[in-house]
């Protein structure tokens, strides 16, 4: 019983987290194939959140705040493109290592 009742209360600690710390809003469809899509892309998202607490020991919320100032872009200059990449802090770069990010 205490087994099944910590799974119950994972579950809805993941909806919990899917709705405030993914920023998760209502979305309401009536074809099947865009509610498969629409749970696939929610579930997937879950997921992913899950590996990276485990990988990190963070919530996702720390993770997101940690990740989230991080900016790239391709600035094009006649036919040439130069790509401008994000100063990454230690803090940042040793929870991106621990994602299992390679660097660039």
């Amino acid at each position: 019983v205490v087994a099944a009742y910590h799974d119950l209360y994972q579950v809805e600690r993941s909806f919990r987290m899917t709705k405030s710390d993914l920023a998760a809003r209502p979305v309401f469809h009536r074809l099947e194939d865009s509610i498969q899509a629409h749970l696939t892309v929610v579930f997937a998202a879950l997921a992913i959140s899950r590996e990276a607490q485990a990988r990190s020991g963070l919530s996702i919320n720390k993770i997101l705040k940690t990740l989230r100032p991080l900016r790239s872009a391709t600035i094009t200059i006649g036919t040439q493109q130069v790509t401008a990449h994000p100063r990454i802090p230690t803090e940042t770069r040793t929870l991106l290592t621990a994602l299992g990010w390679r660097g660039h």
